[in-house]
């Protein structure tokens, strides 16, 4: 391993750490004020000296010089104080974050051995304990990994300060290249203090309570930083480990030196055992706000968040894919969508794939209305009827990857149109199952009166265990209904039978 390299990663991390310090101090100087920054600066020394002496019997006059600077503070100089703490902190984490994926990249630059965690280091593991490639795409298919996304309003953190943060970190990444004119450094500079200008004239804290509705976009954000491009993306980094598994396993050297570039369709594609899941919307249990309204909304939401990102992949596509029926000849079944598309414009009329996708695109137009009652940002060319299931939508996508390899278009398949089949695999039309949850007491009680009022049972809560078991399980093998249409049911009964 080149310490070299990793002492010069290390001292780029100061080195940004103190630049974001001093951007932060010019904005409290400049909206608060010299004497201000004085103070906040006073204090942070003084904590810096008595965290470095902490364990030293002569630290009490640093301690009680802090002391004293901080009990003579006024609320809004306090306020200040906190505040300032606190930006430095999410800055300086910013920085780390940087550092921490520098230092990946130097080990695997370097060709040091996988770190623990990470895929190759999988790989490796299992490859040590004789587990062929086989055995793990078997594996795969019986698998269900379900992170899921809880709402706790009072820890999330606001949007707007996450915008802030990935808006610095990619000016960081724009002065660390080292490429920029000094005219093009001081733009970069200067939008740098503007990220940091608005992160301290932005409020870290909410003054009302989260609505349901807003816990639901929140954890939609994250959907669209994150996960919907890059679970895509680690899929198809498990697909080539897997293909490069398998081709070393067969002892070909020629094979193993093409693997890297061995391209999807050389082998299955990996089940979608990696799938998200989500509370919010759904997490009855102590919130009264979580209603069947609220179920509703999540689920219309999460599918416009996840048709919205077809339409725009599909589109993209569709600015990349415009092979010529001049130079190539596509499948018969990219010919049929082509012209079951309906697409009119004379501009296309020798680009299939681009016809093929404006009709895809139609359809998943209609399918977000269909479903999430949303139209797309960008209106489709044409009417078609919605698709009716993910899978047909796929089967699309399958049919033009298809003919791109046919006609020696592998590349072109490699890319977004991978990424979107993977995406397809994984999310669906839903995007997150949405996980119920209701104390027990709640459905106890709605059992009770249902059964009630149907005369099966006048006070179910005084059963025992053995007696509910019993007669639960003699009402599911009843084909009648509980539910009396002309009976009036109290509100609790009511709201958990709109839930279901």
């Amino acid at each position: 391993m080149n310490t070299q390299n990793i002492d010069s990663k290390d001292a780029r991390l100061r080195e940004e750490t103190r630049l974001l310090g001093r951007v932060l101090g010019d904005v409290i100087r400049d909206v608060s004020g010299e004497s201000t920054f004085a103070k906040i600066e006073q204090i942070r020394q003084l904590a810096v000296a008595f965290r470095r002496g902490a364990d030293n019997e002569e630290n009490a006059p640093i301690k009680q010089s802090l002391d004293q600077e901080l009990d003579g503070l006024s609320i809004e100089l306090t306020l200040c104080v906190v505040r300032a703490f606190s930006y430095f902190s999410i800055l300086a984490n910013i920085a780390e974050d940087r550092h921490q994926n520098r230092r990946r990249r130097i080990h695997r630059l370097s060709g040091s051995p996988p770190q623990l965690g990470s895929l190759r280091h999988a790989m490796d593991f299992l490859a040590g304990r004789g587990i062929a490639a086989q055995e793990i795409r078997q594996w795969m298919e019986r698998a269900l990994v379900s992170p899921v996304l809880t709402a706790h309003p009072t820890e999330v953190q606001r949007k707007s300060v996450l915008d802030c943060e990935r808006e610095v970190a990619r000016l960081l990444a724009i002065l660390e290249r080292g490429d920029q004119l000094p005219e093009e450094i001081g733009e970069t500079e200067a939008s740098l203090h503007r990220s940091i200008l608005q992160l301290w004239q932005t409020a870290m804290l909410r003054l009302s309570r989260l609505r349901v509705i807003d816990e639901i976009e929140n954890g939609l954000s994250f959907y669209r930083y994150t996960f919907l491009s890059e679970l895509p993306r680690l899929y198809g980094e498990i697909e080539r480990a897997l293909s490069e598994r398998a081709l070393r396993g067969n002892g070909n050297p020629a094979q193993k030196n093409s693997a890297a570039t061995a391209a999807p369709e050389a082998s299955p594609r990996i089940p979608a055992f990696f799938r998200m899941g989500s509370w919010i919307g759904g997490d009855r249990d102590g919130n009264p706000y979580v209603t069947a309204d609220s179920l509703s909304s999540a689920m219309r939401r999460q599918g416009a968040t996840i048709l919205q990102h077809y339409l725009f992949e599909v589109h993209a596509l569709g600015a990349e894919l415009s092979m010529s029926l001049r130079l190539v000849t596509p499948s018969a079944a990219v010919l049929a969508l082509a012209v079951h598309s309906h697409d009119a414009s004379v501009h296309r009329e020798d680009e299939p794939y681009r016809r093929a996708l404006v009709g895809i695109y139609a359809r998943l137009a209609a399918t977000m209305h269909e479903l999430a009652g949303a139209q797309p940002i960008r209106r489709a060319e044409v009417e078609l009827p919605a698709y009716p299931n993910p899978d047909e939508f796929r089967h699309d996508l399958d049919a033009i990857s298809d003919s791109l390899c046919a006609h020696a278009g592998s590349a072109l398949a490699q890319g977004r149109l991978a990424q979107l089949r993977y995406a397809v695999d994984i999310f669906g039309f839903h995007l997150a199952s949405i996980d119920l949850r209701q104390n027990s007491d709640v459905h106890e009680a709605v059992i009770a009166e249902l059964l009630a009022k149907a005369g099966v049972h006048g006070d179910y809560a005084t059963l025992n265990e053995a007696g509910r078991v019993e007669l639960l399980l003699r009402e599911l093998q009843n084909p009648r209904s509980l539910v009396i249409v002309y009976e009036r049911y109290s509100d609790n009964v009511q709201n958990e039978l709109q839930v279901f």
